[in-house]
């Protein structure tokens, strides 16, 4: 009974972990999913898609693991952020494919809704800014472009939901409606002050009260899953976004810790403890977690472009044919070149939020090859989180602590993790264990449990694997900044 089942439903692919009493690692197994592209700006999962893979996954993870359910004693969920899911409450069939968080199909919505001088209202009750990033305008447009979706919403009929609200309605077999605060401070309907639904904002959005499920701490109970699933019910004792969860993984809990996670993209996270900080660098202010009714905030900033744009140096420009060659490449790079790149292949997000601005090099010469690009790919990585550090530094009077703590797919390149630091002129620790947000649903499962210990113990078992510590000199790291920043402002200008 003293093993934890960690479900990682993402963007490409779920994930099923579990874990010991020990949050050690035991088996694990991982399903991709297709995408559904029906438009131009479009982003679309099947709901059933999710719940199969998920499902599918649990079920090879205790099997490699060599367990049954009586092994597990809780399972704990985290999941692709602001994804947005409508389903019947009688049948539990979706009115329609899932809308992914990269969809960018209300746009047109979200500028009317500025227009009306909406905006200051959103940020100041959510934290957030009015983009269709986020689940609110998803589910509007839901409601009015499925015949009789929005007569059925305000007769009850419908429930929405991001995808832990899904996942826990299909374990639970329709028991149980609730998320938790991390993933309700990403619909832009949720107040993280009063911690509770905005109903001025639900019916500035058109979104009925009644669709909308339950919120709980992110260490709670989200009821029992259907016996016949596993073989026995296990309890549901811990959910929140990837993010978050890669947050709590890190054992962020002290104010001024900072996490960033890199993968496709780039999420860095400042927590910033029971004081709600307000950006003036258009950062996001969020939950980080919630535990026993009290949630502790972080200010967020997201790189569109991390990891994305190593895969553009192999299947873009083909200059690669593996993520690891990098490094040789940034090695073998002519020293007397500078090139800068500006990768706003999808747009410029934190500090920026430029959707419209695209890619851009500087600094190109005759001799400029594979091994300079490559170079400047991995550096660019680094220049956008000194953007982020400075925006938080700025932001927050407590400033962060002088250590960024790193995990996702990136960060096994120590040439990429040694750049980060010396552009930062700051340490850059990289955790033994980088399954980070499994590792944060799993933890929150364990605590509500009984089986893991509380914040101050779970801190104590985070090990460092490296530390990166500085080794360019400040004029040096000062005069590169500086360059990248205008290689910015030049790339925004055109």
């Amino acid at each position: 009974m003293g093993h934890i089942l960690a479900i990682d439903q993402g963007t490409t692919s779920s994930r099923a972990i579990v874990f010991d009493a020990g949050l050690k690692v035991i088996a694990s197994a991982q399903e991709e999913f297709p995408q559904h592209f029906p438009q131009s700006g479009w982003v679309e999962h099947d709901p059933s898609d999710l719940w199969a893979t998920v499902a599918a996954t649990t079920r090879a993870a205790l099997e490699k693991a060599g367990l049954t359910a009586a092994d597990i004693a809780c399972i704990g969920i985290t999941n692709q952020r602001e994804t947005t899911v409508v389903w019947d409450r009688a049948t539990g069939e979706p009115v329609y494919n899932a809308i992914v968080w990269q969809d960018r199909r209300t746009a047109a919505i979200c500028a009317r809704l500025a227009e009306q001088g909406l905006a200051p209202m959103v940020t100041e009750r959510t934290g957030l800014l009015l983009d269709p990033y986020f689940s609110g305008t998803k589910v509007g447009w839901i409601l009015d472009n499925v015949a009789g979706a929005r007569a059925r919403a305000e007769r009850g009929e419908l429930a929405f939901g991001t995808v832990d609200s899904w996942l826990i309605w299909k374990l639970t077999a329709g028991t149980v409606h609730a998320t938790d605060a991390t993933n309700a401070a990403r619909t832009m309907l949720y107040n993280i002050d009063r911690g509770a639904w905005d109903a001025d904002l639900c019916k500035a959005l058109g979104v009925p009260l009644s669709m909308l499920p339950q919120v709980r701490d992110s260490a709670d109970d989200f009821g029992l899953t259907r016996p016949d699933l596993f073989g026995r019910a296990i309890p549901i004792r811990g959910v929140a976004g990837d993010q978050q969860a890669a947050t709590v993984g890190q054992a962020c809990f002290a104010p001024g810790m900072l996490k960033a996670t890199y993968g496709t993209g780039c999420f860095a996270l400042l927590n910033t403890g029971t004081t709600r900080v307000a950006s003036q660098n258009r950062l996001l202010t969020t939950i980080a977690y919630q535990l026993k009714g009290q949630p502790t905030y972080a200010l967020e900033g997201s790189i569109f472009i991390a990891g994305a744009v190593v895969q553009w140096l192999r299947d873009g420009l083909k200059v690669i044919r593996a993520a690891g060659e990098t490094q040789g490449l940034a090695d073998a790079a002519d020293p007397a070149q500078d090139l800068v790149l500006v990768p706003a292949f999808t747009g410029l997000g934190a500090p920026y939020w430029q959707p419209d601005c695209r890619g851009a090099v500087f600094g190109l010469t005759r001799n400029s090859g594979p091994a300079e690009f490559a170079k400047a790919a991995l550096e660019s990585v680094g220049f956008q989180t000194r953007d982020l550090w400075a925006a938080m530094q700025a932001d927050w009077a407590g400033g962060a602590q002088a250590v960024l703590r790193v995990d996702g797919g990136m960060t096994a390149s120590d040439w990429t993790m040694q750049f980060l630091s010396d552009i930062l002129g700051a340490p850059v620790d990289r955790p033994k264990v980088t399954e980070t947000t499994a590792l944060g649903a799993a933890w929150l499962a364990g605590m509500q449990s009984g089986v893991c210990g509380g914040p101050e113990e779970f801190s104590q078992s985070w090990a460092l694997d490296r530390r990166f510590t500085p080794q360019m000199d400040e004029s040096t790291r000062d005069a590169r900044y500086t360059r990248w920043q205008r290689a910015v402002q030049a790339t925004m200008a055109f």
